[in-house]
């Protein structure tokens, strides 16, 4: 599935995900551990909640994670590739059992639910199709003998995951890692515990073996003890600037590989534009899409003078036409943050710019209506004494900012503290593709909201975390690259260094 064929923005890493760790706080690990459990936030009624994995079980479940590593290692990779194929299948079998999981738990709305189900699978399919040429064995020219490089697995991999993509971003990091021949421990968000289970399910119905992929219903407390386990050779998380620098403490303490996808405050710049209504549709797009709640979402509209004015009365107009409804009805096309701690949280952010003169062109607080629903907010004038100049805006509220040049663009862009995405607006070509040339972040898209998909690598730089998930780059992250160097058997060694 190419980048087209979802809706913009529609897939990205979670920038404040449940699985929080706070080890690294005393005064927020003192604070009560949200239970799993499926409470729907359209209703706010709890349907399930399910136990934690003792603490007194987990070095047994670590290890037998890492009896299953063993095997399934040393299996050809075209058979663990095989398994990613049926996983594909799997997945779209069972579309529709997913996608209303996913509107139950977190709220998305059912058609883009819909749509990360088709992503998933092509994921899926991707890594189950081209995972073992990735493998393949790279040759480095040298004077005499050969030197060969191979890309074999490490060992038992920690997935810590979030809410805002339950499907997409557990797959972006189990599939390619489980072709390699890693195993899996996966610690989902709390907020989607059936989904976690269902995924479990579908890697052992398409032929994981057991112990190779283990949905962990892990408490924040044992996290140290799973990544300071010898059978544990890495951790990959996808979440909030909080639990990446505790995560990568724990990682650094016991010297192990991690890669983190944090947050972002992604700039959308608009630099001219033949068809405005076309590009303010974009840029709606790419801030509304999951109800807003994507790392990679355009969080910042950076528009030129000239273009400025009727870009934020139309923009307005179109965030303020959203109604809010039952994310499951197929009609509705706005709907509920994730919880209702995340809205209260999100109004806050608003409510302090308004309160320091930001203006409010559309929505601005909270509906009449229950469940955890925020207004579509578009802010101007924001400054930076305001939370919403520097922080993340993790729900459907964007901030606009007029800008005289494309230098000023890039300054403003730049002067963030996270470099996750980007987007860049422009006719001219050359033009949009020297202010992208510019941005610090690791990616930008040019006159597309940005986006994913399983052939681009994925992932950021500043506080938006380091390393990679998908594409070849994602696949070898969690690689032994070793390499091996022959010689003739009658050569004459050469002189160590090092």
């Amino acid at each position: 599935m190419t980048a087209d064929s979802v809706p913009a923005a529609a897939v990205t890493a979670d920038a404040v995900t449940a699985a929080a760790v706070t080890t690294a706080s005393p005064s927020a690990a003192a604070r009560p551990e949200r239970p799993f459990a499926t409470v729907n936030p359209y209703t706010g009624e709890t349907l399930q909640t399910f136990p934690f994995l003792d603490s007194a079980e987990v070095p047994a479940v670590v290890e037998r994670a890492g009896r299953a590593y063993r095997e399934w290692s040393v299996r050809p990779v075209e058979e663990r590739a095989a398994t990613m194929r049926r996983a594909a299948e799997l997945m779209l079998e069972r579309g529709d059992e997913l996608a209303r999981l996913v509107t139950l738990e977190m709220g998305k709305l059912l058609r883009e639910a819909r749509g990360e189900v088709a992503l998933a699978a092509s994921i899926l399919k991707y890594y189950g199709e081209q995972g073992p040429g990735f493998l393949e064995p790279r040759t480095i020219p040298v004077p005499q003998g050969e030197a060969t490089v191979l890309h074999a697995p490490l060992g038992v991999l920690l997935g810590i995951e979030p809410w805002n993509y339950p499907l997409y971003q557990v797959v972006r990091f189990a599939a390619p890692n489980l072709v390699v021949g890693n195993a899996v421990l996966l610690k989902h968000s709390e907020l989607c515990p059936q989904t976690a289970l269902a995924l479990e399910r579908l890697f052992r119905d398409a032929g994981v073996p057991q112990g190779v992929y283990t949905n962990v219903f892990l408490r924040i407390r044992d996290v140290e003890q799973v990544i300071a386990h010898p059978a544990v050779q890495g951790v990959s998380l996808t979440g909030s600037e909080r639990a990446g620098a505790s995560v990568a403490e724990l990682a650094g303490r016991h010297l192990k590989k991690c890669v983190l996808e944090l947050g972002g405050s992604d700039p959308f710049i608009v630099l001219d534009a033949e068809d405005l209504g076309a590009t303010v549709k974009a840029a709606a797009a790419g801030r509304l899409s999951n109800t807003g709640q994507a790392c990679i979402a355009a969080k910042r509209l950076m528009v030129v003078d000239e273009l400025y004015d009727e870009f934020v009365s139309r923009l307005g107009a179109t965030f303020s036409a959203l109604v809010p409804g039952d994310p499951a009805d197929p009609a509705t096309r706005l709907g509920p943050l994730s919880s209702e701690q995340a809205a209260r949280d999100l109004q806050a952010q608003v409510q302090d710019a308004v309160d320091k003169g930001a203006r409010v062109v559309a929505g601005g607080g909270r509906p009449e209506h229950p469940g955890a629903f925020v207004q579509p907010t578009v802010l101007t004038d924001v400054t930076p004494d305001m939370r919403a100049y520097h922080e993340e805006l993790f729900g459907p509220v964007a901030v606009v900012y007029r800008v005289r040049d494309e230098d000023e663009a890039v300054a403003l862009a730049n002067a963030s503290a996270y470099g996750l995405g980007g987007a860049v607006f422009s006719s001219d070509p050359e033009r949009a593709r020297r202010v992208a040339d510019r941005l610090d972040s690791g990616m930008v898209w040019i006159n597309h909201p940005t986006s994913s998909a399983a052939e681009l690598p994925f992932g950021g730089v500043k506080r938006s975390g380091f390393g990679r998930e998908l594409s070849s780059m994602g696949m070898l992250e969690f690689t032994n690259q070793k390499l091996v160097r022959a010689f003739p058997t009658k050569q004459k060694p050469a002189q160590v260094a090092g």
